[in-house]
Formats: structure tokens, sequence, C-alpha cells
């Protein structure tokens, strides 16, 4: 049990949980945080609280950003959105078919001792629909913006989870808030779950399947695997009748009554099956 805030670096950006430690940073509080470029500015979108979860693993918040650190922070933005302008300036004289996605800075910084420190370091992210020359337009660039320049291609998904942006349920979309990596997802799982296989149904924001389809399928295998079959005569509380539908979501199967034809739902537990099927389907 520990104390526990969340802060994000863009707004409405992925949220990383971290330890407050000795302070308290409140909702709108700017906080100083560690990433492998050095401390970075984060907003406080989630006020220190106590949680009942262990705190040890969590990274912890070095500060409460100052003016000078609101003030750099500033100053990296300016010079993202400057990057970002020069880009896809260059892109449009060099005739690339790249497009791009997000920009990152890290500014160079005085060390100790004889050491200038760092060079500053621009970092563009792009998607493209094949292998890309970017060769000259690597050196254009950093001629432009007088820094060391990384341009990286990502994939359709990577691509999604930077931008971010809506799903067909209407939140935010996963791979941008909370999932860490992505998971293998199949058109089988979409069959198992009964849902249309229209690729405009079953896509996400990034045009391949749906990451959402990996929720849900252990609790379809589950189901089916005890549930009986469509076509299957049962016998349930209102009567004998015959299996025609599954209800997954509410753990209950559609029952066609042999009495009076009428349809009612009833749930798994109370649906019990023909002994042969039972054989059948546990048979070793």
């Amino acid at each position: 049990m520990g104390m526990l805030c969340a802060v994000t670096f863009n707004r409405y950006g992925k949220l990383y949980y971290l330890d407050p430690g000795e302070f308290r940073p409140r909702v709108g509080d700017k906080v100083l945080v560690h990433t492998d470029d050095g401390p970075e500015v984060a907003d406080c979108v989630w006020a220190a609280e106590w949680s009942e979860e262990d705190t040890s693993g969590f990274p912890k918040v070095i500060g409460i950003a100052g003016p000078e650190d609101v003030g750099r922070d500033e100053l990296i933005r300016q010079r993202k959105a400057e990057a970002r302008v020069a880009a896809n300036r260059l892109i449009r004289e060099h005739q690339l078919p790249m497009k791009v996605i997000a920009v990152d800075h890290v500014p160079g910084g005085p060390a100790d001792g004889d050491d200038p420190g760092p060079s500053p370091r621009t970092t563009v992210y792009f998607t493209a629909p094949h292998r890309v020359d970017f060769r000259s337009l690597v050196r254009d660039l950093g001629a432009t913006l007088r820094c060391r320049v990384e341009l990286r291609q990502l994939s359709a998904r990577d691509s999604a989870k930077v931008q971010g942006g809506i799903g067909s349920c209407g939140r935010d979309l996963c791979c941008s808030t909370f999932l860490t990596e992505f998971e293998p997802v199949s058109i089988r799982m979409a069959k198992e779950q009964d849902l249309p296989l229209n690729p405009m149904r079953i896509s996400g924001a990034c045009g391949r399947l749906m990451c959402c389809l990996k929720y849900e399928h252990p609790m379809y295998q589950d189901f089916h695997g005890s549930a009986p079959a469509i076509g299957e005569q049962v016998s349930t509380p209102e009567g004998d009748g015959r299996v025609v539908g599954h209800s997954v979501p509410r753990d209950a199967v559609v029952i066609r009554l042999a009495a009076d034809g009428s349809r009612t739902v009833c749930p798994k537990a109370s649906v019990c099956g023909s002994r042969k099927s039972y054989e059948d389907r546990y048979a070793v």
C-alpha cells in the first residue's frame, strides 16, 4: 500500500502512474519526471492519493516544476513545432511519399568539466507505404534545424498509438491510453464472437483488426466450451426446447420451447442438455 498519482506529457495523452514520494501534487500542477532523455515536465491529472497496490516498483516524481523547468518545456514544444513545419516543407520539396506523425526534441546542454555535453537531437516519426530513401531529406533537415536529426518509420498501429484518436466505441484509443504492447489479433477471434466479418466493423483507426477483440476472446472460449451447442435439445425450468442462439455477455442461451414455439432466454447454469450430448462433449 502506498500513494500514487497520474501524469501525462500531452493533453489527452497516455497516463503514467508515479509514486509522489515526499511531494503532494494536485490536479493541474506541473511535475518533473525522469525519462531516458533526462527530466521532463508533465501535467498532473490525478492528485496523489492512497492506493492498495504495492507502489515500490513505480517511478517517483522528481519534484514540482519551477519557472525554469516550465520555460525549458515551452522551448522544447516550440522547437518541435518548428521541426514539424520544416519537415513537411522539405518532404514536399523532395516529393517523398511520407507523412509526419510526431516530433521529439532533446535539447543539448553543458555537462560537468570540459565536456560540452550532448548535442541537441530531433527525431521525426513518419509513415510511408514502403521503404523510403530519405538520406537527402535528413541532410537538408539537419542543416535547417541546426541539430542532429533522426527519422523513424512507424507501423500503422504505432502511428495510431502516437497520434491518438477516438475508437468506434466512442472512447479514446486503447493503444494511446493504457496498452503497453500489441498482442496478436486474428480474424478467428471475430468469428468466435459472432461478429460480422466486415472490415469496416472490426477494424480500428489503424486499419488493422481492433485490439479489443482480444479482450473478450477468453470469455467466449469458456462459454462455448460449456454451453449447449445451437440445435441441441435441452431441458429448462420453462420446459423442453431447442437451443437457437447464445447470449455470451449475459452468460445465457436462447431457447425455442417445444410446447408453443416461443423463445426464451435462460441462464446457462439452468439449462440441462441431453445425456448423450454431455458424454460426446466430455468423452476422452
